[in-house]
């Protein structure tokens, strides 16, 4: 439910000024609305050391502690941290660069320039020369007319490097097929050495960043701290300063505006409060109170960063249960939905720390109905009951105590005619879905007249799935092709009488067929989008089923090939696992978020209730 909101003036002395914002910020019940945005901001001071503080911490976070805790304020050692960062980086550019250079100079081995240098110096000066292998038979001593030819490496291509020396006189007898080649600058042993002091360097860059990461919780009250300070600036710089008297505004929720003035009473603080009504062009912030059953999928939001707009409609229990049955249908491996459970019970707590209860408990649902769908679809890690029952092995009783769940889809013998079910199911589902939407819609319209509209609405989706029914499956028996043109014929009607309602018949038409001709045509598409329900999850079946076939090949080549054969099936499976859970982002908070969503008439435009409030600090009583 979104809350209802009421804006609030309170306005009190300005020698009371420091006390009305520290008692508003311990209520920490009031939605701040800057007077003038551009001064509303924090001194640059405060804001760097906010932004040091936090960049410190997102370095140190990377790193174990190591040793006693450094004696260092918190900022010094945001300080110190980004010093030795940022040398750090600039160490393994310079190290990234030593090793380009090695590569170029890999046709030299490891020569080493003192000793060329020295030759030189003894009137003895090496001319180096590539040479392709089927020339090198040409290159002897005397048919080059030289002093001496050696070579020095064998290089990729098939070519040779060789050394050529012949004193007094610079020309020689080469084939044209060789390529002189220039004496480099640095030689590898000299670049290794400075590798390796580069190395050491970084060694202990990282040895001095886990010291310091022993003051991370220190840092992070510290940043807490600073970011309530500038918190603190922006609300008195936001207010409004005006002789002897300093005003604020802001939203909060209805239910507790009308104790704001007795509740700063209460503390000693004199302030007079008006509460009004949001005005039809004001968009208050939105907060969402979710009932307990719905909060799970608080985490999904969370993660997506979205909230309704104020005058929206509260989506979350709808994608509370759409989303675990379009997880489930994505993922659609019984087997991964019991590795999701496992580790929603084994690291329940650790999960809930890390990222907040709702998160966890999302991974058990999700879990949890990945389960009941891997059981009616037959589908364990790849592998059908039909397939353990048939094994002739210990698997063969489980197989046949799981065969009666799978009544939806048999992948191997019935292949054609499951993956139909799946297809039917998926459009069922999307018509249900999108129909939902729009009775959302009709519940918040009516009475008006344009609840009508929703109402045809609903009427069209059930005859475009008897459209896209017969396209695929040849004219349903449950729906007869009058009843299906029926519906889409009155659900239009309905839909473009009734969604501009107007005492001018050609008004009300006119402005209906143009505003719901291309929506109309999308519901269309809307709908078959639910395919991808089928699509997915037997793509994660034969990706499964395909790497298991190939694991047992090689197991059944030789023994010795068992482990290669099990490294295939566990790097196979967590690969599978990992194209699952980009396909819930992908695939099923889409189908939420963007269908349903669209057709529910939910745009996403809302910024979040966020109270003027005191952060608690880790420590502190």
């Amino acid at each position: 439910m979104i809350v209802p909101m009421q804006k609030v003036y309170v306005a009190s002395r300005q020698a009371d000024r420091d006390s009305l914002l520290n008692a508003l910020r311990d209520l920490g019940v009031l939605h701040l609305i800057p007077v003038d945005p551009e001064e509303a901001v924090a001194d640059e001071k405060t804001l760097g050391r906010l932004d040091s503080l936090g960049r410190a911490i997102q370095i140190l976070e990377s790193h174990h502690t190591e040793g006693d805790a450094l004696d260092m304020t918190p900022q010094q050692a945001a300080d110190e941290t980004h010093t030795i960062h940022r040398q750090s980086v600039e160490r393994q550019n310079r190290l990234n660069s030593l090793h380009r250079q090695m590569e170029q100079l890999e046709l030299w081995g490891d020569m080493r320039l003192e000793a060329y240098e020295s030759l030189v110096a003894a009137g003895v000066e090496p001319k180096f020369y590539i040479v392709p292998d089927d020339d090198l038979s040409a290159m002897t001593a005397e048919a080059v007319a030289a002093e001496c030819v050696t070579q020095i490496s064998q290089l990729h291509g098939k070519n040779t490097l060789l050394a050529v020396i012949q004193r007094g006189r610079d020309e020689f007898e080469l084939p044209e097929s060789a390529e002189l080649v220039e004496v480099p600058t640095r030689d590898r042993p000299s670049i290794k050495a400075e590798a390796a002091e580069i190395d050491t360097a970084l060694k202990a860059d990282a040895e001095e960043l886990n010291a310091l990461a022993n003051l991370l919780p220190a840092m992070r009250r510290e940043h807490i701290k600073v970011h309530d300070e500038a918190e603190y600036v922006v609300a008195h710089r936001g207010g409004l300063e005006e002789g002897r008297i300093f005003a604020i505004q802001g939203w909060l929720p209805a239910a507790e505006a009308g104790d704001l003035s007795g509740k700063l009473g209460a503390v000693g603080v004199s302030a007079a409060v008006q509460n009004l009504d949001p005005d039809e062009d004001e968009e208050p912030p939105s907060l969402v109170r979710y009932p307990r059953w719905v909060k799970p999928i608080k985490a999904l939001f969370d993660i997506l960063g979205t909230t309704p707009g104020y005058r929206e409609f509260d989506l979350s229990p709808f994608f509370i249960v759409a989303m675990p049955i379009f997880t489930a249908m994505l993922i659609g491996d019984g087997g991964y939905g019991l590795i999701f459970t496992l580790i929603g019970l084994l690291f329940y707590g650790k999960l809930k720390k890390a990222a907040g209860s709702p998160a966890a408990n999302l991974l058990l649902v999700f879990g949890i109905t990945t389960i009941v769908w891997g059981a009616l679809s037959g589908n364990y890690f790849g592998v059908s009951p039909d397939d353990m029952s048939h094994s002739g092995s210990l698997w063969t009783p489980l197989g046949n105590l799981l065969s009666p769940l799978a009544i939806l889809w048999r992948p191997v013998e019935q292949a054609k005619e499951g993956r139909d079910l799946i297809i039917q199911i998926s459009f069922i589902f999307g018509t249900i879905h999108l129909v939902l939407a729009h009775l959302r819609q009709l519940i918040g319209k009516a009475p008006d007249l344009r609840a009508l509209a929703e109402l045809g609405w609903c009427s069209f989706l059930i005859g475009m799935l008897g459209l896209i029914w017969d396209m695929f499956f040849g004219t349903p028996a449950w729906m007869p092709a009058p009843l299906m043109i029926g519906l889409l014929a009155v659900g239009f009607a309905l839909v473009v009488l009734f969604s501009h309602p107007s005492r001018n018949p050609v008004k009300r038409i006119g402005l209906g067929l143009v505003a719901n001709f291309m929506p109309a045509i999308s519901t269309f598409s809307d709908t078959m989008s639910y395919i991808r329900l089928m699509a997915v999850g037997l793509a994660s079946y034969y990706i499964a089923s395909t790497f298991n076939d190939l694991a047992w090949q090689v197991g059944e080549a030789s023994p010795i090939l068992i482990i290669a054969s099990v490294l295939i099936l566990l790097a196979a499976h967590a690969l599978n696992i990992i194209l699952c859970l980009i396909a819930i982002f992908a695939h099923g908070v889409r189908l939420n978020m963007l269908e349903f969503s669209n057709n529910a008439g939910v745009q996403w435009v809302g910024h979040p209730y966020s109270p003027f409030t005191k952060t608690a600090v880790e420590g502190d009583s």
